[in-house]
């Protein structure tokens, strides 16, 4: 069996826990101003200001997940002109809400709501606690990097913008779980996540202004391989998942779709059925799983012939799945 060295993605995991009470606040307003931009930031709650943050380097983008009391955020052209990393970052609002105000534009964005901001104009912001102390999750990204002419963008800020429609949903559910998709990843797969999520935003923030025909090819491009996985992801239990049901779903001809994998590293079936061996393999490894027969596991994830199930798994990691199931669990057992 082979084994590829990888050198790991960090996930930055961040509180303020063992600060004294008063220091918290002081090492939020630095945090923020590191991995946003510089704000003056006010709390009730500044004399003890407990706070937590997750984040990644994406290459292209930047991934934080910010949680923290209620607190008022406010750029002005001072700050800006003092320190402006020129780019656009959507929020996601997990917790909580926030009342937001850019370029004569003002929104109330709750819980599940996105927002667009800029750092090169002056913002007001406040953070409440609806059901919950606010979590953020915020997608940072170079201005020059979103492909859709920046005038159209502008029109955006600070305005609510719902996740509707398959690019809404995937890019909500790639700000919601990346962070926690990247442990144990190599650094390519981040960077690569990182060019999955600017395309993303682009095609969203498109899709809101109904300016979809003024992205690039390759974006649009990359959005619909962005869609197509995450429908292949969501449909592995399906035995009948094959490029006729893909391409249908997406509205393209088989012939598109195998056009579309020609410059990916597999072909549409070899990516399906890496992506159940990986589930497999998975729940193989699961002590809670041991019990279950590999039969059912396999065709669980659309595998229902045992023996080519028995076969493929051995041709991909070296060994049978009974004695994979076995060798994880003999490792794992102090007896």
């Amino acid at each position: 069996m082979s084994h590829t060295m990888v050198t790991p993605s960090p996930v930055l995991s961040l509180s303020n826990d063992l600060l004294t009470e008063r220091d918290r606040f002081g090492w939020y307003v630095d945090r923020v101003r590191e991995g946003i931009a510089p704000f003056t930031l006010t709390s009730p709650h500044a004399r003890d200001f407990p706070a937590r943050l997750m984040s990644a380097d994406l290459g292209t983008a930047q991934l934080a997940t910010f949680s923290f009391p209620p607190l008022g955020a406010v750029r002005t052209s001072r700050h800006i002109r003092r320190d402006d990393p020129e780019t656009y970052h959507l929020a996601l609002i997990r917790r909580g809400l926030v009342l937001v105000h850019q370029r004569r534009h003002e929104a109330v964005v709750q819980a599940g709501g996105m927002v667009l901001f800029d750092s090169s104009h002056p913002l007001d912001a406040e953070f409440q606690d609806a059901r919950g102390t606010p979590m953020v999750t915020m997608l940072r990204l170079p201005r020059a990097a979103l492909a859709l002419p920046q005038d159209q963008a502008d029109r955006l800020l600070s305005r609510p913008l719902s996740p509707r429609g398959a690019t809404g949903s995937l890019l909500r559910q790639l700000l919601y779980s990346t962070l926690g998709r990247l442990a144990g990843q190599d650094q390519a797969e981040s960077y690569r996540l990182g060019t999955i999520a600017v395309d993303l935003v682009a095609a969203f923030l498109a899709g809101h202004l109904d300016a979809a025909g003024a992205l690039p090819a390759e974006t649009r491009r990359r959005e619909l391989m962005a869609q197509i996985g995450g429908f292949i992801e969501a449909n592995l239990g399906d035995p009948g998942l094959c490029p006729a049901v893909i391409a249908a779903r997406h509205h393209v001809s088989v012939r598109t779709l195998h056009e579309l994998f020609r410059t990916e590293p597999e072909a549409v079936m070899a990516t399906v059925r890496r992506h159940r061996l990986e589930r497999c393999r998975a729940d193989l490894a699961d002590p809670v799983l041991r019990a279950r027969p590999i039969a059912a596991l396999a065709a669980r994830w659309g595998f229902l012939s045992p023996a080519e199930f028995s076969r493929v798994f051995r041709r991909t990691y070296g060994a049978t799945p009974s004695q994979f199931r076995y060798e994880v669990s003999a490792m794992h057992d102090p007896h």
